[in-house]
């Protein structure tokens, strides 16, 4: 995809581009990003599946034999966050979860976007949202971004929606940003600013809203159910790794530095360089 169709958030220095969730029921789970969210299945097995838009993933879903509850506390994922093409695609997303009555955790104006959440079968947070254009987002002079939590009309948002049938998730839909349960703000800020090279863009009580290139947030990461959580267990239901997808060789080459120079144990492969965060979380950096 061309950075001329590509949104704005897939068009900075780096983005999250795929997650990979460890579950407990692989069917059931697979079935719902299939059926709820509009996920195609790209590739099946036994023991996993890869779920995207358009032949490209975006999700891979595995299971194990010792797989465990994670606590509602752990360290992990808060959300992942579905970005729709625009306002249109959101409706129509969100016509198709009431008619197929799905309960809805949620739904919010951030000022720069409008989000609706929900939960999968064993509870991981997913949000589908719209981003508005950044020229209609407020700007503050250090260079981070207004954001707030504001009430989403739904039912305008529903009546909006053109008539036809559902047929997934729209080309183009990608995974706009990530959002972390952490054990300790100021520690996430050390590492995802400080080593990863991201800016603050936003903080609310208990979280920090992480981005490159002026985005509102590819990672946010918060305290809200987690706070004091330590290192996440292998075996663990929920977020296993995520990866971030550079653009610019620069900024990548300045994050591999950081992370050499605060011995931070990576595992380099073909397709980039592997490590997990504070909390256990892995993290894989891709360009």
């Amino acid at each position: 995809m061309s950075n001329a169709a590509s949104p704005f958030a897939l068009t900075r220095p780096a983005h999250v581009n795929q997650a990979h969730l460890v579950v407990a029921d692989l069917e059931t789970v697979s079935a719902f990003y299939r059926s709820i969210i509009g996920l195609k299945s790209l590739e099946h097995s036994a023991s996993g599946e890869i779920l995207g838009v358009n032949d490209v993933p975006l999700v891979t879903i595995t299971t194990r034999g010792d797989v465990t509850r994670a606590p509602r506390t752990a360290a992990g994922l808060f959300h992942t966050a579905f970005l729709v093409p625009d306002r249109a695609a959101l409706a129509a997303w969100l016509a198709h979860a009431a008619h197929a009555g799905v309960r809805l955790d949620g739904a919010s104006d951030h000022l720069v976007s409008e989000a609706i959440y929900l939960s999968d079968p064993e509870g991981n947070g997913i949000e589908i949202y719209r981003d508005r254009q950044p020229d209609e987002w407020t700007m503050f002079p250090d260079g981070t971004v207004q954001m707030a939590t504001e009430g989403l009309d739904l039912q305008s948002l529903y009546d909006s929606a053109a008539k036809g049938s559902w047929e997934g998730m729209q080309d183009g839909t990608a995974i706009g940003h990530i959002h972390l349960q952490v054990g300790d703000v100021p520690q996430a800020d050390a590492f995802y600013r400080d080593v990863l090279g991201l800016k603050v863009m936003a903080r609310y009580p208990g979280a920090s809203f992480f981005a490159t290139g002026g985005y509102h947030h590819h990672i946010a990461a918060n305290i809200w159910n987690s706070r004091g959580a330590g290192i996440r267990g292998d075996a663990m239901t929920g977020l296993a790794d995520y990866s971030l997808h550079f653009n610019d060789k620069a900024a990548l080459d300045q994050a591999v530095t950081a992370l050499e120079r605060q011995e931070i144990s990576t595992t380099r492969t073909a397709s980039g360089i592997a490590f997990k965060d504070p909390w256990g979380i892995g993290l894989k950096l891709t360009a």
